[in-house]
């Protein structure tokens, strides 16, 4: 039966945020809902740092961690577009010094190969390389991928990773004569509008209206320091506020298209953003949360995409040191969700992303935060 057309946000979201936020005990958390492209939400909950009064608010920072890595593939996107590279042209041929373990797969991976996480190398694999944080800059980074071992063959299986993310910001650095940094502020951030948004994780640490990240220590959620080393800004050093990020949600789901009927990105870059490239196993949810069974799952450029409740859905999730975030967006019915939190809980940020999904999905009630707890709960 066809659903009725919701706009307004669900009528108990304050509640269920505060909620969530007081059962996986999150000090502060942006929120953002994007519909039919228009802003229906962008507000802060909570505080930026325990002990002290300073609110969230919407225009505080959080770091977002791995939702960088979509704007890494839409800079190279843009490239594309312009004709300085090709998505399957060889990496050597922009990177000529550029070598991977295998010389055949230094020969053949590709541009698209750096996105999708099946070059060969296993879960992680270079992570030692800037963290914790290390003297080797990105270029040296990008250097030692020759001496990491694959884990499996070229292309057959799927495992993340961020070091050829960097590897793409250096790509970006070579056909476009600016930083990874000067690109993603002067091509994405500005045109978009998301003057708030910066590109380094040092930013985080630079005081201001930012989220002071926490996690659980020895028991207790406490604020800790900041993840600062900029070697990774390319897999995950984005700095956005839940006003900011409805310009990027209302990009993505409008397939490139700007505010003022110009274009950021082409339809064609759009299909290329959200085309699966590489498979990844599913599995069964736990049983605490059977809607989360999905029929398809893969990873595209810089997203993620899977099935939900019937729906494609494009998301993304991040983790930094004292912060998480989840980005969804369901094209097919035009909305769009991102959650930002200042604690490492998982289960806040999906228990109040899915719960919103649902309301514009109107998908039977389903109690995510219960959910989650009895699940958190039993594998603790």
């Amino acid at each position: 039966a066809a659903q009725p057309v919701r706009h307004a946000a669900p009528p108990d979201l304050d509640a269920w945020v505060a909620r969530a936020m007081q059962t996986f005990e999150v000090p502060g958390l942006a929120l953002a809902i994007v519909k039919d492209d228009a802003v229906i939400v962008a507000k802060g909950y909570g505080v930026r740092k325990l002990g002290e009064p300073a609110p969230v608010d919407a225009r505080t920072l959080f770091g977002i961690a791995s939702n960088t890595k979509a704007f890494t593939a839409t800079a190279l996107g843009l490239l594309v577009e312009e004709g300085k590279i090709e998505w399957d042209a060889p990496v050597v041929r922009y990177l000529p010094a550029f070598a991977m373990w295998d010389p055949v797969v230094t020969r053949e991976i590709t541009v698209r190969d750096l996105l999708v996480h099946r070059s060969g190398l296993g879960l992680g694999a270079g992570d030692l390389l800037w963290w914790p944080e290390s003297t080797y800059d990105r270029k040296e980074i990008a250097r030692r991928l020759r001496f990491i071992p694959p884990a499996t063959s070229f292309r057959s299986a799927y495992a993340y990773d961020n070091v050829l993310y960097l590897v793409a910001g250096e790509l970006i650095e070579a056909m476009s004569g600016q930083t990874w940094e000067a690109f993603i502020s002067s091509r994405i951030l500005a045109k978009a509008g998301m003057t708030g948004t910066n590109v380094r994780h040092s930013a985080a640490a630079g005081g201001g209206n930012v989220a002071a990240p926490h996690a659980l220590v020895d028991g207790t959620v406490r604020p800790i320091r900041p993840f600062d080393s900029d070697n990774t800004n390319p897999a995950g050093g984005i700095n956005s506020s839940a006003e900011d990020i409805t310009k990027w949600l209302r990009i993505q789901l409008s397939g490139g298209a700007l505010a003022d009927g110009s274009r950021l990105f082409s339809a064609a870059t759009a299909r290329q953003l959200t085309s699966i490239v590489t498979p990844i196993p599913i599995g069964d949810p736990p049983p605490e949360l059977a809607p989360l069974k999905a029929n398809f799952h893969g990873y595209a450029l810089g997203f993620d995409i899977r099935d939900y409740r019937g729906h494609q859905a494009v998301m993304h999730t991040g983790g930094l040191p004292g912060y998480v975030s989840r980005i969804v967006m369901i094209p097919d019915v035009n909305v769009g969700v991102a959650v930002f939190t200042n604690q490492e809980s998982g289960e806040a940020f999906d228990s109040i992303a899915f719960h919103v999904l649902d309301h514009y999905l109107g998908a039977p009630a389903f109690d995510w935060i219960d959910g989650y707890k009895k699940v958190h709960a039993r594998t603790a």
